[in-house]
């Protein structure tokens, strides 16, 4: 009677989930060390599903322990790593529980580049390995019970967990095991086992009848309403159905029967009568029905002795009127059971592969915190940088501080001999024109990389296209141009940031041009410069004048402010603050973390100070410039003026101009050429991650191709034939068969292999052409015995009426079946040799005279069955 059903495990495709995680973590954590842990962890991991997964599991604990690991191993991760189609790309592939497949395929399976797919399934694998792992527990003691009831409530929640988010976890339609309506049932169907292993337990234990009764009629309740939501679907194996029907029928029985015994101790014996013969009924139906699932001789036996104690003692002694069954009062119902609720970790040896690694939310909130500092560095930068390149522009245009070095009239002036010194230590003009010269093959070098991506994206996206218009509706996956606009969004992106950079380098060598005399200049050696410089009169009654010492001071003012603002720069490069816990906290405080409110308030906390001495600089050089400019007019109208002096100092300007641009080239080169390096560095991850999801793509389309041929070639080619109408016509005169009933479904339980059917009863043979001489039911073997003489005046019947006998065996007849034997058709009988197929039979070549009885033929040597017999023509 302690049938139960248990759930056949999903089988899964073998995934190697350590090298696109190894991927991403080189991608996304720079630190060797730390990139490193992760990767063993990864590998880990994969290990880990290959031994949850990739082989047979026993019907143990350690096997549902390693399940649940897995489980709880996914469920960390999914906050830490991108799982999708563009980002880190592992299509998992499962098939179908409950689809045994066909002669030209496999089983329906389905191909998700989504870790919701993964844990659901695992999480399914969780649930039916526990209902397997309870139907094998011994339920003659306590700890058999106890287990097999623990492991059915934790079925049966895996399962509600899964009806509860597969949806929304997959966002498409999944296949028929895992949908909500399928895992709805089965969460049911444990729900009931567990109940019924309490009511075994409560009856081990002898405990009160009444008690008993509830839980048995609360388990029939289960078992009634999980045969309700399947009876009309085709979702679970066929061998389900009469169980639960079984099942509901024998705890509604139990029921009965503790109820009337409830009933006679508190003196009903009508009622106890009534229960009884209800309970009778109950086990008597699933006697006829269903006892090639479930054997209830036991319960039979043990409530007829019941009942027929019960009336005996109520015929004689009580006389109490049994009452209608409908008049009975119901009984009450106690449940003892519940859906185990899933709560991570699920396993009690869980410990985190990737515990050191942050949350992939933690991860986007310190990027965009990054982005927010990187801003404002680079804004105050950019300030003093202008800043200073302002200051020196006013400079240059003053002749300062050359002018007022220049006493001799016909010697370089000391600031130009030391710009012409610091320019020759940096290489000079060779070192801008090698600079100019290496940006077009790097800038060429990042264009062929990104267009190289972009084309394996456009020749993949053609690809899937010319399959969806050739398959149509078959073609079941999402469209490459949809699942690659966030790629080529980066991509265009990336293509605006090399327009962009072009233009700066075309204005870069457009300045570069202009200057380049004068830089080629003031790069030569003192001698030549000096020879390069016009001479003049010197302004010898300047020296020592006021104005000059004010100017002097002014200017090393100013040159103090640029040494500050050089080591201010410094400090904001050189500031790090590490977010991560700063937002782990908020996490874990709040459930979600405020970026934009935190990153705000730590970067006004941390750069605050050095955004006001940023502030301070500006204003300070512009009293500064403001000074010098008024203390310059009044040194230029003391100064004494001629075209040599004028001349002179125009020079001077634009020596000081050149040196100004060559330090400004030099800079912006460096940094194109750095920008460059590191674009290239992120391309190459661009491509890498093109050249991932191309290839999960490709596996995908070559799975999906292989499952279309597959249900292409199980299609029928051509529509089915009908039989000859003498195949499907009964005999003339003959009463058709009475159709026999529906016979019951092997005894196998889910995913047990499937037997062949039944054999059916023999055909009924018409009075008008039976005899004992016919041929016995197939596979039986009767003696041959002579016709009896047909009635004089009998008519004939008719050549166009099918013979009595079956045509062929009716159950299968191929090798392996029980009864199988090799069955020659006789050489009398073979309608098909002539075409003559409106014959039931061959005309005999022996003659007989008319009115005499047909003989036998000769019996055939080797052939083991009666020949078949004569009919009068």
């Amino acid at each position: 009677m302690t049938n139960f059903i248990s759930v056949q495990l999903k089988k899964a495709s073998e995934v190697d989930l350590a090298k696109p995680l190894c991927k991403f973590i080189q991608q996304s954590y720079p630190g060797a060390e730390a990139q490193a842990e992760h990767c063993r962890a990864a590998e880990e991991l994969s290990r880990l599903r290959k031994s949850a997964l990739g082989r047979p599991l026993d019907k143990h604990e350690s096997s549902l322990e390693t399940l649940l690991r897995y489980y709880d191993q996914l469920c960390s991760i999914e906050p830490k790593f991108p799982f999708s189609e563009n980002q880190v790309c592992v299509t998992f592939t499962w098939k179908d529980a409950f689809d045994k497949g066909s002669l030209f395929g496999g089983s329906a399976k389905l191909a998700l580049a989504n870790l919701g797919y993964e844990k659901t399934c695992v999480l399914f694998n969780c649930g039916a390995l526990a209902s397997q792992i309870a139907a094998e527990q011994n339920l003659d003691n306590d700890e058999g019970l106890k287990a097999a009831a623990k492991h059915y409530q934790f079925a049966s929640g895996a399962f509600q967990h899964i009806k509860d988010t597969v949806l929304s976890a997959l966002n498409r339609e999944p296949t028929v095991d895992i949908s909500p309506d399928t895992v709805g049932t089965l969460s049911l169907i444990m729900l009931a086992q567990a109940q019924e292993v309490f009511f075994l337990k409560a009856t081990r234990d002898k405990m009160k009848d009444g008690i008993i009764a509830k839980l048995a009629n609360q388990a029939a309740d289960y078992y009634g309403d999980a045969y309700k939501q399947c009876q009309y679907k085709d979702t679970l194996p066929k061998e389900v159905f009469p169980v639960l029907a079984a099942k509901h029928c024998i705890m509604q029985a139990n029921a009965e029967y503790h109820q009337s015994i409830l009933a006679k101790q508190q003196k009903k014996f009508g009622e106890e009568i009534g229960r009884l013969q209800h309970a009778a009924d109950l086990v008597k139906t699933v006697a006829s029905r269903y006892d090639e699932y479930i054997n209830v001789k036991d319960l039979v036996d043990k409530i007829n002795r019941a009942l027929a104690a019960a009336k005996k003692d109520n015929d004689f002694i009580y006389h109490d009127r049994v009452p209608d069954l409908k008049d009975l009062e119901p009984i009450g119902k106690a449940s003892l059971v519940k859906s185990t609720p899933v709560v991570v970790p699920l396993s009690q040896k869980f410990s985190d592969l990737f515990e050191k690694m942050v949350p992939l939310q933690v991860q986007q909130s310190v990027s965009v915190y990054n982005q927010r500092k990187a801003d404002l560095v680079n804004r105050s930068i950019a300030q003093m940088r202008e800043a200073t390149n302002l200051a020196n522009g006013v400079l240059a245009s003053l002749n300062l501080p050359a002018a007022i070095e220049d006493v001799s009239g016909d010697t370089v002036p000391q600031s130009i001999l030391n710009k012409s010194k610091s320019m020759i230590e940096q290489g000079g003009i060779q070192t801008v024109d090698q600079l100019i010269k290496d940006l077009p093959e790097l800038l060429q070098r990042n264009k062929e990389i990104l267009d190289e991506s972009l084309r394996l994206l456009d020749e993949e996206e053609a690809t899937d296209n010319d399959l969806r218009t050739k398959f149509k509706e078959r073609w079941q996956r999402t469209p490459s141009s949809e699942l690659y606009k966030p790629l080529r969004a980066e991509g265009a992106n990336y293509h605006n940031i090399l327009n962009k950079a072009m233009q700066a380098d075309g204005q870069v060598k457009k300045r570069y041009q202009t200057h380049r005399d004068t830089i080629a200049l003031l790069c030569k050696p003192e001698a030549e410069l000096n020879a390069a410089i016009p001479s003049a009169n010197p302004a010898k009654t300047l020296q020592g004048n006021e104005v000059v010492n004010v100017l002097r001071t002014l200017l090393a003012s100013l040159d103090e402010v640029k040494k500050e603002r050089e080591q201010l720069e410094n400090d904001l490069k050189s500031v790090n603050f590490d977010m991560t816990n700063k937002f782990l906290t908020a996490l874990a405080q709040d459930g979600a973390i405020n970026e934009e409110a935190i990153s705000v308030t730590e970067l006004d906390r941390i750069y605050g100070n050095y955004t006001q001495k940023v502030q301070e600089s500006l204003k300070k050089q512009e009293e500064l410039l403001k000074n010098i400019q008024n203390a310059h007019q009044d040194f230029s109208k003391m100064k004494q003026s001629n075209n040599e002096s004028n001349l002179r100092e125009e020079v001077l300007k634009n020596l000081a101009v050149a040196n100004d641009n060559f330090v400004e080239l030099v800079a912006n080169l460096k940094e194109g050429t750095k920008f460059y390096n590191e674009l290239t560095e992120i391309l190459l991850k661009f491509q890498n991650k093109c050249s991932d999801i191309i290839f999960a793509r490709k596996t995908e389309r070559d799975e999906l191709l292989k499952d279309l041929q597959q249900s292409i070639a199980r299609e029928p080619s051509a529509p089915s034939i009908p039989l000859p109408t003498y195949q499907t016509t009964p005999a003339a005169g003959s009463k058709p068969a009475a159709s026999p009933a529906p016979t019951p479904a092997p005894r196998t339980m889910v995913g047990t292999k499937p037997q062949p059917p039944a054999r059916p009863p023999p055909p009924v043979i018409s009075a008008a052409s039976s005899s004992p001489s016919a041929l016995a039911p197939s596979g039986t073997a009767a003696a041959p015995a002579a016709a009896p003489a047909p009635t004089p005046g009998a008519s004939a019947p008719a050549a166009s009426t099918a013979p009595s006998q079956a045509q062929g065996p009716p159950y299968p007849t191929y090798p392996g079946y029980p009864g199988y034997c090799q069955m020659p058709v006789p050489m009398g009988y073979n309608p098909y040799m002539y075409g003559q197929y409106n014959l039931p039979y061959a005309p005999s070549p022996v003659y007989q005279t008319p009115g005499q009885p047909p003989y036998p033929p000769p019996q055939q040597p080797g052939y083991p069955f009666p020949q078949q017999p004569y009919y009068q023509q």
